[in-house]
C-alpha cells in the first residue's frame, strides 16, 4: 500500500460529503500501513465549523492511538489544510501530511501561508502535495459549480 492507495480512499471519504450536500473533502490517517481514523467534511450535518474531514481523521486516530500525540501517523487529504486544521496537526505532532490540491483561498500548507512548517513553532510537518490534485480540485469545482447556480453561499 502506498501513497496513492490511501489518497484514493480519502477521495472516497470526499464522495461521502458530497452525498451529504457537504463540501467533497476528506482524509485518511494511517500509522504502520493500517487506517486509524477517517473523516469527511460534516459541517452542515452537524453545524459544527470545526467538523472538517482533517479534525474528524485526527480525533478518530488519537482515541485509536489513546494519546493526543500522533508520533508516527500520516494524514492523507484531498485539500490544503485550512489554518485550524494545521494548526491541530502541529499540535497533535503529525509527522506526515500528504494532500491531494491547494486551496488558494484558506490554504495553511504552503499556499497562502505555511503554518506546517512555520520555524518558530515547536514542531514542522512533513508535507507533500499534488497527489491525485486533479480529481480532487474537479470534485470541488463541480460542488461549488451547482450552488452558484442555484444562487447558494457555502
Amino acid at each position: 500500500m502506498d501513497d496513492a492507495f490511501f489518497m484514493r480512499l480519502a477521495l472516497d471519504e470526499a464522495l461521502k460529503a458530497l452525498e451529504r450536500s457537504d463540501v467533497p473533502i476528506g482524509a485518511i490517517a494511517v500509522r504502520n500501513g493500517e487506517i486509524i481514523g477517517r473523516g469527511y467534511n460534516a459541517r452542515e450535518r452537524d453545524q459544527d465549523p470545526t467538523a472538517h474531514a482533517e479534525m474528524i481523521a485526527l480525533r478518530e486516530a488519537a482515541h485509536v492511538v489513546g494519546h493526543w500525540r500522533l508520533e508516527g501517523v500520516t494524514l492523507y487529504c484531498t485539500l490544503e489544510p485550512c489554518a485550524m486544521c494545521a494548526g491541530a496537526m502541529v499540535l497533535a505532532r503529525l509527522p506526515r501530511l500528504v494532500y491531494a490540491t491547494t486551496d488558494p483561498k484558506a490554504g495553511a500548507g504552503g499556499s497562502i501561508m505555511n503554518l506546517l512548517q512555520h520555524p518558530q513553532l515547536n514542531h514542522q510537518v512533513q508535507v507533500s502535495s499534488g497527489l491525485m490534485a486533479e480529481e480532487a480540485a474537479s470534485y470541488l469545482k463541480a460542488f461549488f459549480a451547482v450552488l452558484r447556480a442555484d444562487g447558494q453561499r457555502h
